[in-house]
């Protein structure tokens, strides 16, 4: 068994507001080997008496968990990120199954997330932009909304199972994928240069970037290629100094 791939994947809860919810998925993170839980700007005590009563021997998970006010910070660290979602998104995104997508997230040596949005509403677009790979868990199309607990228990049991056959799973165990901060420097970067150099303006820059976010999401960039790219980006900006203003 994996333990220490499935030790590296981190649960990210997204704004949960039960606290019944929250205990659930402590204790089918334990059932599952799983025990790294952060969650972002909960709406419920994660330490409170509802929380461990539904968490039962789950409750270590719980008080292991960390709590952070922004996404970002729950993601610090990893090179995968994949996000959960029910619905379709303003962009035209594949949409895996948890048992096709999921064991990327077991790559040795990398650290990982999956993410999962509020009870009510999922996952926004502006959440979704910082994963790199999206599920949809297949369902009863009368009525496929999971609950959360449920959603984390269905991918957490993929997860546990993809660890138990690695040689099935995909792992590409020797890919050192660039990691979030990373990646979050390079975006910044781009959007900076493409204002400067008039290629992006201020209304449209954030749905433009978020194409181009999901375009080199894609390509699974090494550290060694967000470098180069920022290298581009450097000479770029350089030479923008020299190009005639149109308002001269």
């Amino acid at each position: 068994m994996k333990e220490t791939a499935l030790a590296r994947v981190r649960i990210v809860l997204v704004e949960p507001a039960g606290p019944l919810n929250v205990g659930s998925v402590a204790r089918v993170m334990k059932n599952m080997g799983l025990h790294q839980l952060i969650l972002v700007k909960p709406h419920c005590d994660r330490l409170g008496d509802e929380a461990r009563l539904m968490a039962v021997h789950g409750v270590d998970v719980l008080e292991q968990s960390q709590v952070v006010e922004t996404i970002p910070e729950a993601l610090q660290g990893c090179q995968r990120i994949i996000a959960t979602t029910g619905r379709s998104l303003s962009l035209p995104t594949h949409l895996e199954t948890p048992r096709g997508a999921l064991p990327w997230l077991l790559a040795e040596g990398l650290n990982s997330a999956l993410m999962f949005g509020t009870e009510d509403r999922g996952l926004n677009n502006e959440e979704l932009k910082y994963a790199q790979r999206f599920v949809s868990i297949p369902a009863n199309p009368d009525y496929p909304s999971l609950n959360l607990a449920q959603a984390v228990a269905v991918c957490s049991y993929e997860l546990y199972q993809a660890a138990q056959d690695p040689l099935e799973s995909e792992t590409d165990s020797y890919f050192e994928g660039a990691s979030f901060e990373l990646l979050e420097g390079y975006y910044q970067h781009l959007e900076e240069v493409l204002l400067k150099i008039g290629y992006l303006y201020p209304h449209t820059a954030k749905a433009r970037l978020e194409k181009f976010r999901r375009l080199y999401n894609k390509a699974n960039l090494t550290p060694e290629e967000v470098a180069l790219l920022r290298g581009i980006l450097r000479q770029v900006n350089w030479a923008a100094q020299f190009i005639p203003s149109k308002n001269k």
